[in-house]
């Protein structure tokens, strides 16, 4: 079965807070009041399958905007979006080099399994081995973190946000251990790597691969949502199809893995 991976945004000159979670199925059989689904595609997102859910609405199955976030003016730069690219969102790290401290709790009361652990290791092992202006760093406790990747739970494997208006990476990773199970085999180990890799990717700006048609990876109906303007900035050098197996697509499968393929290290080295 396929899987979402869960996004938090605080997108640029469109809203504060964006807090996501999903997994496929709490999408389906919802309605909304139109005039909801109107402010929701003004925004830029995908009027389809809105879900009233507490304190706001999951859009795109994998969004939550609360609901002032949903009716804040929105002053929308024109930005060129296109069918199935790279993007980035308006939002990026500044102040290049620099290193990200992570920290991932395991220890003590609703922590991890020690093997995320194991498996953030390997994530900060991928981005660091691309040479990039970022830097990735494991430390030992949450108060030295400019990232910390800590226990949730709901309906998601993982949620994360986009970097601030002050240019610092996205703080907080929740990530859904009774979703995604243990386990010490390489396989789970890469398979843990790509979700916590995906969710930093989101943390230093990154989108979904397949943001404009998330059928690519999820299935379901295609939607494309145009020059939406909404911080979904295409990736100059990345593919204008289908692209397999980036690390950045909407949706995964257990136990896959995802390392960084030959467009994710185009986008990566131009963004930093």
């Amino acid at each position: 079965m396929l899987k979402r991976f869960i996004s938090c945004a605080a997108l640029a000159l469109l809203f504060a807070a964006v807090i996501s979670c999903n997994k496929k199925e709490v999408v389906e059989n919802q309605t909304v009041d139109q005039s909801v689904s109107s402010r929701v595609q003004a925004l830029g997102f995908s009027p389809e399958d809105i879900v009233e859910t507490d304190g706001g609405y999951l859009v795109e199955g994998d969004i939550f905007l609360t609901r002032d976030d949903l009716y804040k003016p929105a002053d929308i730069h024109s930005l060129f979006v296109g069918d199935e690219e790279q993007y980035h969102t308006t939002n990026l790290v500044t102040g290049t080099p620099r290193n990200i401290k992570v920290y991932i709790k395991t220890s003590g009361g609703q922590a991890l399994p020690a093997s995320y652990g194991t498996a953030l290791d390997v994530a900060i092992g991928r981005y660091n081995a691309e040479n990039l202006t970022l830097t990735f760093t494991r430390v030992n406790t949450a108060a030295e973190g400019d990232i910390d990747i800590t226990k949730g739970t709901g309906n998601y494997l993982a949620s994360a946000g986009f970097p601030t208006s002050t240019g610092n990476p996205y703080n907080s990773v929740k990530v859904n251990s009774n979703a995604i199970g243990n386990g010490s085999s390489s396989t789970f180990i890469n398979y843990v790597a790509s979700i916590l890799a995906h969710e930093m990717g989101h943390c230093i700006g990154f989108r979904h691969t397949d943001y404009m048609s998330r059928q690519y990876s999820c299935g379901g109906s295609a939607y494309n949502e145009g020059d939406g303007g909404v911080g979904a900035i295409h990736i100059p050098g990345t593919p204008t199809g289908p692209d397999a197996d980036s690390w950045m697509l909407s949706c995964t499968g257990p136990n896959v893995n995802r390392p960084f393929n030959a467009n994710d290290k185009i986008a990566l080295d131009f963004l930093y």
